[in-house]
């Protein structure tokens, strides 16, 4: 099938270029559309918490978007003071629709500190959440502090503040444009290095740019289907460029591998199509199934950012079979030609003949070792991954500038004793007409409430609103807990509790009870890919465990930079003694695809060699020395993608970036060039092994060479046993 389409695509190369030059240009327009339709609402759909926050919006015009919290401080008692109560009057006035409470309207003591110095206001804000939603949290100090007497502060804080103080004023738009722009300067400034020669430098940016933009158009398209986070157009911009680059490269290195080797033009493109480009195909397919693991999950907010994500590699690997190609074809051999790097830094021949070719030997002559130091490396690291916490981040460890209102606010309250379950209390819509003044009544005798109020104000025909504040920030260990006790509270009653804390708790739930089975599936699904691909169930075998443990260790990184705050200052970032929930999901997603990447480029060759050769070590040899300059390339590129994802806003993004860029590096130093050829080398035949009945079902080698199965008894290739039955010499082609 490449074969076929890769004559028709050289006879129709300008037609191809023309097509796909025309949905690029259109991609501009879809990228402009597509801003307005991000979301950054953590739904549950069908969970009690968010459907009780829907229901809350619809009746009472709040529920929706997180309380803002203004924070009152004063010399004496505050409980007193006319000024500080007509600034919450103006406060309440500054939020058309809002639902307000403090001591000045409910009496409640539970809006003061026990010394009566410092007042806090709830401000809940009418209208859904978005991501060009604000707290206006400057503009309420503003206008709060009008009046104030000396010796009185007010300051603004709340969850979505907190978070807004995080990103420093980034906006997406500017955000991703400006991040995209730096990762594809630092793409060039790598690929310069690889290739030497201007065409062939400049060919991956432009299949980058066309799948880009084109992926940015189909998820418009998606955004009308399903939700779309607002982390998705950092993925595009900077994935998207990471992982086109690698397909090219892929692409690109083969075929001036067989220019070299003295093919015209068109065979050529041929064979490139026919051997890269299965293997990106193959390696497309890897990081889509990877992926799955996102869109399977009940969860809008993951499922858009599967959508988003699945959408970029499948668009990268068709940029890649199809109009990159049509590119060879035009430029032939003057993709080698305008060199500009010195002559001793461009690519002169085959990598068994330089510093790769050498290494290969070495680890040939002495698996064991190698062996070992990749495996002490891999388990120290995911060892420490095991650690992981992963919950929503506490708001007390949010980032961010101690000037800024939301943090300077957050402080007030800790130094007065007020809890920080105030900025994520636990709500309660009570329907059909209950009382809510019972429900809060309920509340308050629950352990770990600090108290609970039901202002008159919130009714509005049968529904109204109840707050309780937990002991405890809406994200700590014990929320579980206090939530539990207040949902028996409320058993018998017209109350269903909702707010943030209880959507997140439902929310955790959701992802770690079928998140594991989804795991399970993506695993078996790549176990099953990669058999057919390399004709082998121990290749395939090894591939997925040696995946897993990639995996481990780049938690670790995350773990011991984030968690644990080693090292997180540079991102301006303390120790967050957590991780976000879906961060790990996101990591598993994106990195055990691009991880496989790296497997399939690497087998593939060596699974070519041996089919040659019939020699695992000269498939060992020739497969890690052709492939390691495009696999730490491509491994370069993609972290500096990650790296530069990371200056992004908001802390969560950061870990997310840094994780998967730690992991791609780990992925490719110690996975790739230390424990893949060592382990095959002990391996020995064993590697090539697959039961006789299943060959039936996998594809004919594209050359003729042994069938292992029938040559080989696998305890001959285990270490510390005899030496392998010699292969069956490859069959003449």
């Amino acid at each position: 099938m490449l074969t076929s389409l890769a004559h028709v695509i050289v006879r129709r190369r300008w037609t191809v270029i023309a097509l796909w030059a025309a949905l690029t240009v259109f991609g501009v327009f879809s990228t402009i559309q597509v801003s307005d339709r991000w979301t950054s609402k953590t739904s549950v759909p069908g969970e009690p918490a968010y459907e009780a926050g829907q229901r809350s919006l619809q009746a009472l015009g709040i529920g929706d978007r997180t309380p803002v919290v203004v924070v009152f401080h004063a010399d004496g008692d505050i409980s007193g003071s006319d000024e500080v109560e007509q600034a919450m009057e103006r406060v309440a006035q500054a939020s058309p629709r809002a639902f307000t409470s403090s001591f000045f309207t409910t009496a409640n003591p539970v809006y003061l500190s026990q010394d009566r110095r410092t007042a806090f206001q709830m401000v809940y804000p009418a209208g859904e959440e978005g991501v060009y939603v604000t707290s206006n949290a400057e503009k309420l100090r503003a206008t709060a502090a009008e009046g104030l007497p000396s010796g009185t502060t007010v300051d603004v804080t709340g969850r979505l503040a907190l978070t807004e103080a995080t990103q420093d004023g980034t906006q997406a738009g500017s955000g991703v444009l400006l991040e995209a722009l730096v990762g594809g300067a630092g793409a060039l400034v790598i690929l310069l290095f690889v290739f030497g020669t201007l065409p062939a430098v400049l060919t991956p940016l432009v299949i980058a740019l066309a799948a880009i933009l084109n992926a940015f158009t189909l998820v418009w398209g998606v955004s009308y289907l399903t939700e779309v986070s607002a982390i998705v157009p950092f993925l595009i911009a900077l994935i998207g460029l990471g992982l086109a680059i690698d397909y090219a490269l892929v692409m690109l290195f083969r075929f001036r591998d067989e220019l070299r080797d003295g093919s015209d033009v068109e065979s050529a493109v041929v064979e490139t199509m026919t051997h890269a480009g299965k293997s990106v195909m193959v390696s497309g397919s890897t990081v889509a199934i990877g992926l799955l693991a996102m869109i399977l999950l009940p969860l809008p907010l993951l499922r858009g950012m599967g959508v988003g994500g699945m959408l970029i590699p499948l668009v990268s690997v068709l940029a890649a079979i199809t109009l990159l190609p049509a590119l060879l074809a035009v430029m032939g051999e003057r993709v080698n030609h305008v060199r500009v790097m010195p002559r001793r830094l461009l690519d002169r021949g085959h990598g068994e003949d330089g510093a790769w070719g050498r290494w290969a030997r070495f680890v040939l002559r002495r698996p064991v070792a190698v062996a070992a130091v990749g495996l002490v490396a891999t388990v120290v690291l995911a060892g420490l991954g095991t650690q992981l916490k992963a919950t929503e981040t506490e708001l007390s460890r949010f980032p961010g500038e101690a000037t800024s209102t939301a943090i300077s606010g957050r402080q007030v309250l800790a130094d007065a004793g007020i809890s920080p379950g105030v900025m994520k209390p636990l709500n309660v819509l009570v329907e059909n007409g209950g009382d809510a003044e019972q429900v809060a009544q309920a509340l308050r005798g629950v352990d770990g409430v600090v108290g609970a109020s039901a202002p008159a104000a919130w009714r509005v025909g049968e529904a109204s609103f109840v707050e309780a504040f937990p002991a405890v920030d809406g994200a700590a260990p014990g929320i579980g807990a206090i939530a539990d006790r207040a949902k028996a509270a409320l058993a018998g009653s017209d109350g269903t509790l909702t707010g943030l804390a209880a959507v997140d708790l439902d929310f955790q739930h959701v992802l770690f009870s079928t998140f594991p089975w989804i795991v399970g599936l993506v695993l078996l699904l790549t176990f099953v890919l990669l058999t057919r691909a390399f004709r082998s169930i121990v290749l395939a075998a090894k591939a997925v465990v040696l995946n897993v443990l990639s995996l481990g260790a780049a938690m670790g990184v995350v773990v011991f930079v984030f968690q644990q705050g080693h090292g997180s200052q540079l991102w301006d970032v303390g120790a967050t003694d957590s991780i976000i929930a879906y961060v790990p999901v996101m990591i598993f997603a994106f990195l055990y695809g691009i991880s496989m990447d790296f497997e399939v480029f690497m087998l593939s060759r060596m699974r070519e060699a041996y089919d040659e050769t019939g020699s695992t070590d000269k498939a060992i040899e020739v497969g890690l020395a052709r492939t390691a300059k495009l696999v730490t390339s491509s491994a370069l590129i993609l972290m500096f993608a990650f790296i530069v994802l990371s200056t992004g806003p908001g802390f969560e993004i950061k870990s997310l970036a840094v994780g998967v860029a730690a992991g791609i590096i780990f992925d490719a130093t110690v996975i790739r060039a230390l424990l893949v050829p060592a382990l095959m080398k002990l391996f020995g035949e064993a590697n090539w092994w697959s039961p006789a009945w299943l060959d039936r079902f996998l594809p004919e080698p594209a050359v003729p060479g042994p069938r292992p199965h029938e040559v080989i008894d696998l305890s001959d290739a285990l270490p510390g046993q005899r030496e392998p039955a010699a292969p069956v010499p490859a069959a003449t082609p």
